[in-house]
């Protein structure tokens, strides 16, 4: 749009009908529970997600293999908000992240056995480290998905979007 100034916000309802828990309602605190996952079909991607840890994951550089971690204080899937995911840019983890384009699918399975269907549309490869905008909440149901692009803390950060399909 070239009007600047002028948006929308506009509320995804819920499968049954039912509005989002609004961002400012829910508590930022609250982990994700067990049995969520992330799969990206096209990029063979399908990690189960747990809770990330800010300490262990960035100051001490200790993130474990073989999960997607979600991002302390941002949304739960499907809650009307950002939710911030990461992983390892690691064979059979986030590495083929690298190769998303607009359009790719994304899905989360949700412990009910519910799948939320998403569709990237922003692909962001080269992101500096230190900028946290990308975590923040938003007025809108979004996932961020993040991975690295090398192994030093102050390599830039891979990041692609997804909002929800349909």
């Amino acid at each position: 749009m070239e009007d600047y100034g002028v948006f929308w916000y506009v509320t995804v309802l819920n499968p049954d009908g039912t509005p989002p828990v609004p961002p400012a309602t829910r508590d930022p605190l609250t982990p994700i529970p067990d049995g969520y996952r992330v799969q990206i079909p096209r990029l063979s991607i399908d990690l189960p997600i747990t809770e990330g840890d800010i300490t262990r994951d960035t100051v001490d550089q200790r993130t474990p293999e073989n999960f997607a971690f979600h991002l302390p204080t941002t949304s739960i899937p499907g809650l009307g908000s950002n939710t911030y995911i990461y992983s390892h840019a690691r064979v059979g983890m986030f590495l083929n992240l690298w190769n998303a384009e607009v359009g790719d699918e994304v899905y989360i399975s949700t412990p009910d056995l519910k799948a939320l269907k998403y569709v990237v549309t922003e692909v962001h490869p080269r992101i500096a480290p230190d900028d946290v905008s990308w975590m923040r909440d938003t007025p809108g149901e979004r996932l961020t998905i993040q991975t690295s692009t090398g192994p030093n803390p102050t390599d830039p950060r891979f990041v692609v979007i997804a909002v929800p399909a349909g």
